[in-house]
């Protein structure tokens, strides 16, 4: 406690990650709930949506040629194969398709046929694969057969096509040249003008010939088709496992957004590191969760217990502490609440400064609803308070009293008691004087006030009792109230001297703590009636100022 709080280092990524990761693990509840969200949708998109089937088909393209085993053929010539593809989904290739298929008893439209369609080319090959995507196995294996066929007789056809019309083009330049040739046949043996011009027409007409026999010579098959369709032995697409995978994953994906919403807009304090900040004080300790015995509030002197190893802990840290050790006045409070977690840390750390030797004073300061006398049980030795009146004495008059702690030593309790006019008997002189009994050597003064942000209780013993333990629940308390919370000590002259975190309390302890205000006596739940005197304070009348008529204190008084 001797070092400064280390701010947190902006650069400091790796931990600032996994802080907020931590910190979007609280909210389980939004996750779950996206992962349920992500299976069930998962679920029933593969149990909900129609099967279908895919047949696949590869056909391998080559062009035209004249001698496919001559060397240096390639098979590749003159084939994009970009173009191929476009070819093999073109409304041609679906027209003859459609046809070819309802000829077998399937009649379907060339547009709505070729949307089951998917052709693809794997890199560097000449090779189409046609993939069909049908209602039923044999209806996607009898398409696709009929898709890749139909490709291949259209571009059959269209090499077929190429070739008669370029024949007809010989043709026709063929035609005016045997004319030319027949008339100078006439009249060759007169002229070696005619005979040279025949000679040359011969050639001529040769060549053409020539050319128009290669045509009707080159191999016009299109392709072959390398994989025939076959009928697909299950659905094609995602399965239920597969499906409830993704399903899992975007629902966590989910669950992690909506949790880092739900934490951007969350008012509570999301870690440690910005509890230290916002309080501006060092946490002292982190109390674990133990089930103690019913009705004891004392967990330390109980063998074995690490809820006792903390508060031991946590008063060792505050021995230590220069600011503390200066005045040895401890105040304990609550944010907001009941303020019963803060009781009970005021009394734990009581008897563990009494384990360490100190002489202790545990001041009960609510006067609203104290309970602390009565929580403590059995280890309060004496009377109860208010029961060695001899009159009319307001609070803190004969409410001193001896608490054991079995092992540990004892510690002096001035219980609280109900009083009319709480500020007053706060600020009054005789607990000044109880209060100034921490300047004894070895003296220690525990402070147990109400919420130091429900009552005023607190900020009116600052002055007195400048060190402030603020015992609070990570998860429940807010960032604003615990920098409200330094102001107003720091306003009211006072330190914060760390926080102390207790586990939030279960359904049944909460229970159990209010079917135990409901079991107090009815005296006790409402109060001294107005005007009237009694074990819970005076009767008050005429000048106000009575009420700090106070004995003078005995400080010897209650102690065995």
């Amino acid at each position: 406690m001797t070092h400064p709080i280390r701010a947190l280092d902006d650069q400091d990524e790796p931990e600032l990650l996994r802080d907020q990761f931590r910190q979007l693990l609280r909210y389980r509840t939004l996750l779950a709930t996206g992962v349920a969200a992500g299976l069930l949708g998962g679920g029933w998109l593969a149990l909900s949506g129609e099967k279908s089937y895919t047949s696949t088909g590869e056909v391998v393209v080559r062009s035209a040629t004249s001698d496919p085993f001559a060397a240096g053929a390639s098979a590749d010539k003159g084939i994009n194969i970009g173009s191929e593809r476009q070819t093999a989904v073109s409304d041609t290739v679906g027209t003859l398709a459609a046809r070819t298929l309802a000829r077998g008893g399937d009649p379907v439209q060339a547009r709505p046929l070729l949307k089951g369609l998917q052709v693809t080319n794997p890199p560097n090959t000449l090779v189409l694969r046609f993939a069909y995507t049908g209602r039923s196995p044999d209806q996607a294996r009898a398409r696709a057969q009929s898709l890749a066929d139909a490709y291949l007789e259209i571009r059959r056809q269209r090499t077929e096509n190429s070739i008669a019309n370029m024949v007809d083009g010989y043709r026709a330049q063929l035609a005016p040249l045997t004319e030319q040739r027949d008339q100078l046949a006439g009249q060759a043996a007169g002229s070696g003008e005619a005979a040279g011009a025949r000679a040359g027409l011969l050639v001529t007409i040769s060549e053409l010939n020539r050319k128009i026999s290669e045509l009707r010579a080159l191999d016009t098959t299109p392709g072959y088709v390398t994989k025939q369709p076959a009928e697909p032995t299950g659905p094609s697409g995602a399965g239920l496992p597969l499906l409830l995978g993704l399903g899992g994953v975007v629902g966590l994906a989910l669950g992690l957004l909506l949790s880092w919403v739900r934490l951007v807009f969350d008012p509570a304090v999301r870690s440690t590191r910005e509890l230290v900040r916002s309080l501006g004080a060092p946490l002292l300790g982190t109390l674990p969760r133990e089930r103690a015995p019913s009705g004891t509030l004392l967990a330390v002197g109980r063998g074995g217990s690490r809820l006792a190893e903390e508060y031991r802990a946590v008063a060792f840290r505050l021995a230590y502490d220069p600011s503390f050790a200066r005045r040895r006045k401890l105040l304990v409070t609550a944010p907001r609440g009941d303020g019963g977690a803060a009781v009970a840390a005021a009394a734990n750390l009581a008897a563990a400064f009494a384990e360490m030797g100190r002489d202790v004073i545990l001041l009960e300061a609510d006067l609203r609803a104290p309970s602390l006398a009565a929580d403590l049980g059995p280890a309060v030795q004496g009377p109860g308070p208010g029961r060695m009146t001899r009159g009319p004495l307001p609070w803190p008059s004969d409410s001193r009293m001896n608490v054991d702690v079995p092992g540990s030593g004892a510690f002096t309790l001035i219980a609280g008691r109900r009083t009319d006019n709480v500020a007053r008997a706060l600020t009054s002189v005789p607990v000044g004087r109880i209060t100034d009994e921490a300047d004894r050597p070895g003296a220690v003064v525990v402070v147990p006030a109400p919420p130091v942000l429900s009552y005023a209780d607190a900020v009116a013993l600052i002055d007195r009792v400048p060190g402030v333990l603020v015992v609070c629940d990570a998860r429940e308390v807010h960032r604003s109230d615990l920098e409200r919370i330094r102001e107003i000590v720091e306003a009211a002259g006072g330190t914060v001297l760390g926080a102390l975190l207790h586990p939030a309390r279960t359904r049944r302890e909460r229970r159990a703590r209010e079917k135990a205000a409901r079991r107090r006596t009815p005296a006790e739940r409402s109060g001294p009636a107005p005007g009237r005197g009694g074990r819970n304070g005076p009767e008050h009348a005429g000048d106000p100022a009575d009420t700090l008529g106070l004995r003078a204190f005995d400080p010897t008084a209650g102690r065995g």
